[in-house]
């Protein structure tokens, strides 16, 4: 099915603000804001508008490979797997089980397939926040790409892989399993049709519970991609712990949801429209 290695338009034009304020409050210093509003306007009237969109280029080139790995790979998974028809069952459901292991599996080959652009981003989103000294001032995602390579080695452009791969199947399978378990709740047990408020309401709860069960890992992968040198993932967890109690886990919670929210929302409605205009087209219906 084509259309099904094509990232979702609405996926990576994603809003970048919210992303820009949550990388600063993963990220920031003892003396820095540490609320979502107070990094808003630390980060307006320090750098303009335009610092609120730090990483632009980063993003959408991580969203085209991150994203068309895990739509792609979940779908085609999803065909190749599909439960077969049977007189009493003409249209079986995936189970529970096979999703989250379908969805883990796509979700951790895009983490992979991203993370040069997710290593981007995050440095160009924290770069303002560090000394004139230690900032790096990439001018766009392809600059940054190959000074990286250049400077520190192709191995650089993969720091962070193990937490931003765990960190990607868990958000997919999260985002995904959870989107297609609360779409069919909404079909079977609540009665409601295969139209777009079904879409928005499976859609809105499954960015809310990926949010959730990915804020710590996003947090650890945030910190250890801004980080200049190789960081042991324990000790970072330690000093985390020991300096700001369990609640680190959840830092940056409220703009990782305004961000993950309303993206989750548009790219599932949008996605649900574009198969099924496809399955039209194809006569699959």
């Amino acid at each position: 099915m084509p259309f099904l290695l094509k990232p979702s338009s609405t996926d990576h034009y994603q809003i970048n603000i919210p992303f820009t304020v949550k990388v600063r409050l993963q990220t920031r210093t003892a003396s820095a804001p540490k609320t979502t509003l107070g990094t808003f306007a630390f980060v307006y009237r320090n750098q303009g508008i335009l610092g609120l969109y730090a990483g632009l280029s980063a993003a959408l080139l991580r969203q085209l490979t991150y994203s068309t790995v895990r739509f792609g790979v979940y779908e085609d998974l999803k065909t190749r797997f599909a439960p077969i028809p049977t007189p009493e069952n003409p249209k079986p459901r995936q189970s529970l089980l096979n999703l989250a292991l379908m969805s883990s599996t796509a979700g951790f080959l895009g983490g992979i397939a991203g993370n040069p652009g997710d290593v981007l981003n995050v440095r160009m989103q924290s770069d303002a926040s560090k000394p004139l000294e230690a900032q790096r001032n990439y001018k766009h995602a392809l600059d940054g790409l190959l000074r990286m390579i250049r400077e520190e080695g192709p191995a650089s452009i993969f720091r962070g892989v193990e937490a931003n791969s765990t960190r990607a199947l868990l958000m997919t399978a999260s985002q995904l399993t959870s989107y297609d378990v609360l779409k069919q709740f909404c079909l079977q047990s609540l009665g409601m049709h295969d139209n777009f408020g079904t879409h928005f309401t499976a859609s809105l709860a499954a960015g809310f519970v990926a949010t959730t069960i990915c804020s710590p890992v996003d947090v650890i992968k945030t910190r250890i991609m801004s980080a200049g040198g190789k960081v042991p993932i324990l000790s970072l967890l330690s000093e985390a712990s020991r300096k700001e109690g369990l609640l680190w886990m959840f830092r940056g919670w409220v703009p990782s949801f305004i961000r993950l929210g309303p993206q989750t929302i548009c790219t599932m409605v949008f996605f649900e429209q574009h198969k099924k205009l496809y399955r039209r087209w194809k006569g699959l219906d």
